[in-house]
């Protein structure tokens, strides 16, 4: 059993010498697993150089993924340090802010942009690792142990201010081995990684997992469908994850009806639930599609969704990982029967250590070794999970509870509905109702969504107001806004 999490890469560069380990296309570099290592343990002599403690911040800033995302994360494990990559897309006020909360040790970036904090800044584009790159090839300072925090990541704060989760080795790895063997990923497999490293999915879905075996990952600087397609045809990448929005923009390029997918194991989605409409397209192409499900407290990949099951069970998350330990709740704290909402709670050694500075906060979603994820869910007859909403979205409509997740599935069986969102708005009558939103390029009015529903909703569910938009707005994270078309649909009403 390795001591310290980052074993793994020193193993890998004897095992996979010679191999591309990753593929950085802002850069145009290449590093093989030997090359790999070398770079990382030359920025971890310099961050000792530095003064680099163990425990102590580090703040990463670039206005995209890069090689110095990933070698600068790897060498603070390699120090003892907590690597924490700044959310490019937040206003410089709140990066101001996160900058000020974290007081980290040292702020390096990629360019010349510089905040206005009280912080040593370091353009990590002009770095020279004199005399590291051979002398300290067998960099042997290693601090940082499995339980100790290795990485930060902030919520979206889509439910408040966000909260700084603080990943520890053990959660790392677990992600890594538990993809790894209900993926089935393989040392032969490419991938091509857009989604940004501030958010979990873009270290821990498939990166960090084929690292681990010894596959190459390419860096991209950000999705753009017509690199997705190049990638696999020039580079034959072999297992891709994305987000629905992402495919569903794959699949209207017209290069998806003539592009060669020969070298596609399996494409993943994940943040969100996938249309039967997208997923039979891509079935029509023999293109395997899997569906993941998790979260940042606890890791991406804590349920999994095989292929056999993505129409039969649309709409689930799947079934749960082996190293998660999964209990549904009710309001009243009783274990939920068959088919019964109640709250998704999640233990196993993937659980985070907590917020950073706000134990209170931790203490109040962390309770007898499970973490609480404020996720509606039913567990069907067959042991499939379904997402029904948020606690905090439920509403009350003519005293029966309505779960927006559930309506939110059924609306997007709907042939000319790629998306929906349903938020609760006031009503005299019935206390509250539904307002949907819709993405779609057809003009759908709500008498029409109604009609459709009327086989499968009770009729209390029915949304009383729709709006058709062409885009949702997003949260950094990539997943919908759902504060920001609450407000709207109160404007509208």
């Amino acid at each position: 059993m390795n001591k310290y999490w980052i074993e793994f890469l020193e193993k890998n560069a004897i095992e996979f010498k010679d191999k591309i380990a990753v593929i950085d296309q802002g850069s145009m570099t290449k590093l093989t697993y030997f090359e790999l290592n070398q770079k990382v343990n030359s920025w971890a002599s310099f961050l000792k150089e530095q003064g680099v403690q163990f425990g102590e911040a580090i703040a990463f800033y670039a206005p995209t993924n890069c090689l110095d995302h990933l070698t600068l994360m790897l060498a603070s494990a390699k120090v003892g340090a907590m690597f924490v990559p700044l959310n490019f897309r937040l206003s410089n006020t709140e990066i101001v802010g996160v900058l000020n909360r974290l007081a980290p040790k040292l702020y390096l970036g990629v360019g010349e942009k510089i905040f206005d904090v009280q912080i040593p800044y370091i353009n990590t584009s002009t770095v020279q690792f004199v005399g590291h790159q051979l002398n300290d090839s067998d960099f042997s300072q290693t601090s940082s142990k499995k339980n100790d925090t290795i990485l930060m990541l902030f919520t979206s704060g889509s439910t408040g201010n966000p909260k700084g989760v603080m990943f520890h080795g053990e959660m790392l790895e677990s992600n890594q081995v538990e993809t790894i063997n209900g993926w089935g990923l393989k040392s032969s497999d490419v991938t091509l990684v857009e989604t940004p490293f501030f958010h979990t999915g873009g270290y821990n879905v498939l990166c960090l997992p084929l690292l681990y075996i010894g596959g190459t990952v390419i860096l991209a600087t950000s999705f753009d469908a017509e690199n997705v397609f190049n990638c696999i045809e020039n580079h034959k990448v072999s297992v891709y994850f994305g987000v629905p929005t992402m495919f569903q923009m794959l699949l209207d390029n017209p290069r998806f009806t003539q592009c060669n997918f020969s070298s596609i194991r399996f494409f993943i989605s994940g943040g969100a639930a996938c249309s039967t409409t997208m997923i039979e397209a891509y079935q029509k192409k023999d293109l395997v599609f899997k569906q993941g499900f998790g979260l940042t407290e606890v890791g991406p990949n804590c349920f999994i969704l095989d292929e056999k099951f993505a129409v039969t069970k649309s709409g689930s998350i799947g079934q749960a990982m082996p190293h998660s330990k999964v209990r549904v709740v009710t309001k009243e704290g009783s274990d939920a029967k068959i088919d019964e909402p109640g709250e998704l709670l999640i233990a196993g050694p993937h659980v985070c250590h907590g917020y950073y500075k706000n134990p209170s906060a931790f203490a109040e979603t962390f309770k007898d070794g499970y973490f609480y994820t404020g996720d509606l869910v039913r567990k069907d007859q067959d042991g499939f999970f379904f997402v029904v909403g948020r606690i905090k979205d439920m509403y009350i409509s003519g005293g029966e509870n309505v779960y927006p997740g559930e309506v939110e599935k059924q609306i997007t069986t709907h042939q000319d509905i790629l998306e929906a969102v349903v938020v609760a708005v006031p009503s005299e009558k019935w206390g509250e109702v539904g307002f949907a939103f819709l993405k779609t390029e057809k003009n759908i009015s709500v008498e029409v969504l109604r009609i459709f529903l009327n086989p499968l909703l009770s009729r209390y569910k029915h949304p009383h107001f729709v709006k058709c938009l062409k885009d949702f707005p997003l949260l950094p994270n990539g997943k919908v806004d759902r504060k920001i078309l609450k407000s709207e649909a109160l404007k509208l009403i």
